[in-house]
């Protein structure tokens, strides 16, 4: 019988890497846990602005890390999402003087004036799966199908680094994908005992790029199932849908996020398929697609994206996802 364990944090971490983990599981395990949002539940109404009401560096809080038995650098960890509810009926969304892709910032220096500090309040309906947007500077309304997700999600980085979860990299990070939904495993290469999973940054929907540099910012109730793959190491998170496989890739400037997340969809898909590499970059090119994750944190991310259907009979991780799926659906219909 598969385990299920609640993990209710009593704190969070703002850092993948260098904190001790806040409960430990073998693979296999479901985890049911609670994630806040990324101003940590202090910006509740449009009067609270985040540079008053939030304390920087304590921004993006995870919940975490979580320690899982047997894996070890070198290996894989498979997280797949069984579910991802908004926790609240409210969500927020801000512009930021220096922060953003439409605005000057410490790193695109310019004279312009900044942009105007705003909130936005969202009203979220998650039996009728939506959310309602109003604009601030009018009376213009709109509904927005409710499409949760989580921004931020990885372990812990190699040789004792720790970096902060508003940081996209090779170990995941603050990627900000909509890609990273319900019915999603994602790979993250092992880097030390245990892996130390983390997770946080809930949106109740997010556009390509978080152009804004918020999504829809809400605390999530998400049930997980952490695994392990032995002896096979992914270079950079991996996404499987049912639909798809995808490689992300975080860097800057953006081309180079680009050309790694093609990469390794193209290796990885030479590996798959026993292709000759630029046979694979071949398909790539003609049958792939790259949605954009964030162009707005200290590294942008971009992901490449292949239909499952171009793959032939070929599965990846001997089919550790339709497993991963089969243990959800069992999961959900037992609740």
């Amino acid at each position: 019988m598969t385990e299920v364990v609640r993990y209710s944090p009593t704190s969070y971490s703002y850092t993948f890497g260098g904190r001790e983990p806040g409960l430990r599981v073998a693979p296999g395990t479901i985890v049911e846990l609670c994630t806040e949002d990324c101003f940590g539940g202090q910006v509740r109404t449009v009067d609270d602005l985040p540079s008053k009401a939030c304390e920087f560096p304590f921004l993006n809080p995870v919940t975490g890390p979580v320690y899982v038995e047997g894996a070890l650098p070198g290996d894989t960890l498979a997280v797949h999402f069984v579910e991802i509810v908004p926790a609240r009926d409210w969500a927020v969304s801000s512009t930021f003087p220096h922060f953003g892709a439409l605005t000057g910032t410490h790193t695109t220096a310019t004279l312009h004036p900044p942009l105007d500090e705003l909130v936005w309040l969202y009203d979220v309906d998650v039996a009728a799966g939506t959310v309602q947007y109003h604009a601030r500077r009018s009376d213009f309304s709109v509904t927005l199908p409710l499409d949760p997700m989580h921004g931020t999600a990885g372990v812990a980085p190699a040789a004792f680094e720790s970096r902060m979860t508003i940081v996209p990299d090779v170990h995941g990070g603050n990627m900000d994908t909509p890609e990273l939904r319900a019915g999603v495993t994602a790979y993250f290469g092992v880097n030390v005992e245990g892996a130390l999973f983390a997770l946080g940054d809930g949106h109740c929907r997010q556009g390509d790029g978080e152009v804004c540099g918020t999504g829809i910012e809400s605390a999530m109730n998400t049930v997980v199932i952490l695994d392990v793959i032995k002896g096979s190491f992914a270079p950079t998170p991996r996404f499987e849908s049912d639909d798809a496989l995808m490689s992300a890739g975080s860097a800057r400037p953006l081309e180079d996020a680009y050309r790694m997340s093609q990469h390794d969809l193209v290796t990885w898909t030479a590996s798959l398929t026993g292709l000759d590499v630029l046979d694979a970059y071949q398909l790539v090119s003609q049958a792939g697609t790259a949605p954009v994750g964030n162009v707005c944190d200290p590294n942008y991310t971009m992901l490449a994206k292949l239909d499952r259907r171009y793959l032939g009979p070929f599965t990846a991780y001997d089919g550790l996802h339709a497993r991963l799926r089969a243990s959800a659906r069992d999961y959900l219909a037992a609740r």
